[in-house]
């Protein structure tokens, strides 16, 4: 498969698996009121500061946009990626616990075993002992199965950004194991050197030519719609 072949289906796989799907599951699963677990104070006040008032357009707002525009997409995007690699046979799911992938590496034709996060700010302090730890299991694992492993062949891929917005978690984690980053990674893991910067380009174009169908609103109506007729508030 061609670079531009690849470009294609790559930027067709996150309209139809990550867009399409996120737009999907706004309009199914986030506009159902069941799907919430609701603090009634904070999002009362939430509905103050968004509508200036207490009311069912308000407090869908609160529980609804947070939803769509952060956590749901956010969650699943590094899965939605990961799945792409094993789909388009990039890479395999691995057989090692605590390893997301196994490829082979374009760059210098090892196989790594692979972790992958989305981006360059995605771990806190607290994440980066366990990691390292993980790593290290791997390691000992690898010595104990004769398997030929160094460490240079357990790498962390960062999906998106550049070495130079690496936070320092990562950088912690990148003394002892490779943390591949954006261009780099994605040149590992397709052959083609230029690939992210391509791919971004080919996703700025398919993003702004999308019809969103105005399902944001849709969402949110079909949420307050729900509110209004709820026993869990009142707006008398």
């Amino acid at each position: 498969m061609n670079e531009s072949q690849l470009l294609e289906i790559v930027t067709n796989y996150f309209k139809g698996k990550i867009f399409d799907n996120h737009k999907i599951s706004s309009l199914t699963r986030h506009s159902k009121l069941k799907s919430y677990k609701i603090n009634p104070i904070i999002v009362k006040y939430l509905s103050k500061i968004l509508e200036n008032d207490y009311s069912p357009i308000g407090i869908a707002k609160a529980l609804y946009l947070p939803r769509i525009l952060g956590t749901s997409i956010n969650t699943s995007f590094g899965t939605r990626i990961q799945n792409m690699f094993v789909e388009l046979n990039l890479a395999q799911g691995s057989l090692i616990k605590g390893m997301d992938i196994e490829f082979i590496d374009k760059k210098d034709n090892r196989k790594k075993w692979c972790q992958l996060k989305s981006g360059p700010n995605t771990i806190n302090s607290e994440d980066v002992s366990p990691l390292l730890n993980k790593f290290t299991r791997v390691t000992n694992l690898a010595r104990t199965n004769s398997i030929n492993l160094n460490n240079s062949d357990l790498i962390l891929g960062v999906l998106y950004g550049e070495e130079s917005q690496l936070s320092q978690h990562y950088k912690k984690i990148d003394k002892q194991f490779p943390v591949i980053i954006g261009e780099e990674f994605w040149y590992r893991i397709t052959g083609h050197s230029d690939f992210y910067s391509k791919l971004v380009s080919n996703l700025d174009i398919m993003i702004l030519n999308l019809d969103t169908e105005d399902f944001v609103r849709k969402g949110y109506m079909a949420l307050a719609k729900e509110i209004e007729t709820s026993d869990l508030f009142n707006f008398k």
